[in-house]
């Protein structure tokens, strides 16, 4: 706190929050915002906008039943894990392929006062065993069409947002700042940002196999060095002209 006096968080701790919307298709940020470290997941989350059809994949503190509410009126979809004290009463339950990992496929709605006024619309709980590790979740979506399976692999995917910050942080430099003001802070944040948008571009436009990572690295190793682009990304060998002696002659 006596570096950064701004980012009031704790007594002696001041941090910032870097809100990321991931596309799962080609793990580009859709929307990024960056907020102080008190400001709450899911008081952040309720101002994202986001498009009909999507399926939002959230953790427990988006924990908010108003919103799936309003999620679902908007016709998008979400998956999370449901809470262990949650009050619910099933619906209807449906066979499911334990041989998938999947252990329950139920229609709930919720009975608590609060909770069901809050959420009255009737939602979707699936139990799966991971068999790799053993251990049990319980996902909730408003999702009845997806494979049971399907859900529990869309959860697995959000680790890749934590894969995403650990990536920026490991090899953008915003693990340590520059300045200590907020605008030093937030400039560097968002330069990083914009580094990473300019990768992935890159990445697509020149439909090559390598992963941002080794993209960064080569650029890196030949910030400067004159080459095309295209050419240093597809590993092109280098064509040296030759010397020619009459370029040393004065006429």
């Amino acid at each position: 706190m006596s570096v950064f006096p701004w980012a009031e968080f704790r007594t002696t701790k001041g941090a910032i929050k870097l809100h990321v919307g991931l596309n799962h298709r080609g793990h580009i940020p859709e929307f990024v915002t960056v907020t102080d470290g008190k400001a709450g997941d899911v008081t952040v989350g309720r101002t994202f906008d986001f498009p009909k059809g999507s399926i939002v994949a959230i953790d427990r503190g988006y924990n908010d039943y108003a919103w799936y509410n309003q999620l679902t009126e908007k016709e998008v979809f979400f998956v999370t894990r449901l809470k262990s004290n949650a009050q619910i009463r099933v619906v209807q339950r449906y066979s499911v392929l334990k041989n998938k990992g999947v252990t329950s496929d139920h229609t709930i709605e919720f009975t608590g006062k609060q909770t069901a006024k809050k959420c009255p619309v009737q939602l979707r709980k699936i139990g799966y065993r991971d068999p790799e590790t053993g251990k049990r979740y319980v996902f909730l979506t408003n999702n009845f069409k997806l494979a049971a399976k399907t859900i529990a692999d869309i959860d697995k995917a959000r680790w890749d947002v934590e894969l995403f910050f650990k990536w920026i942080k490991q090899n953008l430099k915003i693990k340590a700042f520059i300045g200590t003001s907020k605008n030093a802070v937030m400039t560097q944040i968002w330069i990083a940002m914009c580094v990473y948008m300019l990768l992935a571009f890159i990445k697509f436009h020149s439909k090559i196999t390598k992963s941002i990572q080794q993209i960064l690295r080569i650029l890196q190793l030949n910030l400067f060095k004159k080459r095309d682009l295209m050419a240093l990304l597809r590993g092109d060998p280098i064509y040296h002209k030759k010397f020619d002696p009459n370029q040393m002659v004065l006429l």
